[in-house]
């Protein structure tokens, strides 16, 4: 088995997401300089946080927050980011370019929660869900095949006892860590997939709509996946989620 890291952050923030409008795919900005700040400070926080992968989506607003964290961090500042066009936005269809607010307003209209809405030629959430199904397929064969050497034998990994705050929870006794850098909507349906979907199990005691919330720009998720060979095929064996949201770095003299 084959047990690693695996954080997904949201991108820093864009003049877009300051200014309350829907960016989806069509619309490609890079960072704000608030972004650009928010960025400096998640690098950071994880500039101890030994990563062995870094994949980030193909959008500007991903590949500048991914580039900037690589960058601060002391053991992958040398490492390539794969650029995953399935990592990409939710494409919110017409609804891109205009406000938050009117799409909330063509969801109440629809009768249906924001989250699930899907604007006219936009991507619905099982559509998502096919995109990050392929991304994890990617990201597992490939962590295996680069990582044979940290495969072992037994049962699955237990992260170390509760949370200490520390930015390597869950991750200090793991060997191989993927970074992924992603997108708000995107991220949100990955956690109902993560969760519904692969059976990944969530802390004790977890709030539920905590957990499916959104994530606030640069906000960091992290889980422990293991994977298993089953006839020279990578399969998942099992998934946790060690944090959700977490925007320690947002605090004071961090930010």
């Amino acid at each position: 088995m084959l047990s690693f890291g695996l954080t997904i952050i949201r991108h820093g923030e864009t003049q877009y997401n300051k200014d309350g409008l829907l960016q989806g795919q069509g619309i490609d900005s890079p960072l704000s300089e608030t972004g650009v700040q928010q960025a400096e400070a998640a690098g950071q926080y994880l500039q101890d946080v030994h990563f062995t992968n870094v994949f980030a989506s193909d959008m500007k607003r991903a590949k500048q927050t991914a580039e900037i964290i690589v960058r601060k961090n002391k053991t992958c500042s040398n490492l390539d980011i794969v650029a995953a066009p399935s990592l990409k936005e939710r494409s919110f269809g017409i609804a891109e370019g205009g406000q938050v607010e009117e799409m909330k307003n063509m969801a109440k209209a629809a009768g249906q929660p924001i989250p699930e809405y899907t604007p006219p030629e936009g991507e619905t959430m099982d559509q998502v869900k096919i995109r990050i199904s392929t991304f994890l397929k990617s990201l597992f064969q490939q962590m295996a095949d680069e990582h044979q050497d940290k495969i072992c034998q037994g049962d699955e990994f237990q992260p170390d006892g509760p949370l200490a705050g520390r930015p390597d929870d869950g991750v200090q006794n793991v060997s191989a860590h993927a970074l992924v850098v992603s997108h708000g909507a995107y991220m949100r349906v990955a956690m109902r997939y993560f969760i519904e979907d692969l059976a990944c199990a969530v802390p004790p005691g977890a709030n539920m709509a905590e957990i499916f919330s959104a994530c606030p720009n640069t906000g960091m998720c992290r889980f422990i996946v293991t994977l298993k060979s089953c006839d020279a095929n990578v399969q998942l064996s099992g998934m946790k989620c060690v944090f959700v949201n977490r925007r320690d770095h947002f605090r004071a003299g961090n930010n």
